[in-house]
């Protein structure tokens, strides 16, 4: 494959990155032209060490971090999408949620990408947890049955600005604290203390009603071969409290997004 043809096979996501970035389609496409016009200039400045797509993503950062072109420097509110609200988060940890969370890629990846070490990627995503919860708070229901892990993820869940209603062990506390308040956001283990199921459980609530879940397990072959919830999130024991942020907020964007696109194709 031609290197422009592996260029034009990545172009779509970079262009969704960049939207997503910059907070306007106009103002990606305009970092993006320029680094193709760079890269056009000296096709050395593309480094495929880990691959042309993370390659393309690199080489954009070091566009948009250099370069000012058409910024958008419109008040951004509550009112407006999701990818829009994006622009609140600072540069650093906006750059590293997205890589994260939209577009997927590892935190070794991420780091190469920024060219950060991978604590500071973790560090970052955690920031950006935290400026994420400050425009989506909620209330979370936790569901696991280990004690010392509960209370990991109770404290984080906290440090990044959401309440927590409760920590259910079992399936039916999971539905009885759910009864009394309803959850923004769920996390989830999928095996529990009693032998219940956290999956079973969260499948019960969602015929309720609809809320973005996280399951953090250390058995995620059940959750592969489970009746999961679309869309969901999976973390693996043990896990690294940066990529829990990074995940909830996630969760939560998406969701969010989801709605505003809803109410709008009501609407229209």
């Amino acid at each position: 494959m031609s290197r422009s043809q592996l260029v034009a096979e990545h172009l779509p996501l970079l262009r969704r990155y960049a939207r997503a970035l910059t907070g306007s389609q106009a103002s990606g496409d305009a970092y993006v032209a320029a680094m193709l016009e760079a890269l056009l200039q000296d096709p050395t400045l593309l480094d495929e060490q880990h691959g042309p797509r993370v390659g393309l993503f690199r080489l954009f950062t070091q566009i948009w971090n250099s370069v000012s072109l058409n910024d958008d420097t419109d008040v951004v509110t509550l009112t407006m999408p999701p990818e829009r609200r994006l622009s609140n988060l600072t540069p650093l940890p906006r750059q590293v949620f997205l890589l994260l969370s939209l577009e997927g890629f590892s935190e070794e990846e991420v780091s190469f990408i920024l060219k950060l070490e991978v604590e500071e990627v973790r560090r970052l995503a955690e920031e950006a947890g935290r400026e994420m919860a400050a425009e989506i708070a909620t209330d979370v229901l936790i569901i696991e049955d280990e004690t010392f892990i509960a209370m990991d993820l109770e404290s984080l869940v906290k440090n990044l600005g959401h309440s927590v209603i409760g920590v259910a062990r079992t399936h039916a506390d999971a539905l009885a604290l759910a009864k009394n308040r309803r959850p923004g956001l769920i996390l989830a283990d999928i095996q529990l203390a009693d032998g219940s199921s956290g999956l079973e459980a969260v499948n019960d609530l969602l015929k309720s009603f609809e809320v973005p879940v996280v399951f953090i397990t250390a058995y995620p072959e059940r959750f592969l071969t489970g009746e999961r919830p679309e869309p969901a999130f999976l973390i693996s024991k043990p896990f690294q409290p940066a990529m829990v942020s990074a995940v909830a907020s996630q969760a939560l964007f998406f969701q969010r997004n989801s709605r505003n696109r809803t109410a709008r194709a009501a609407v229209s």
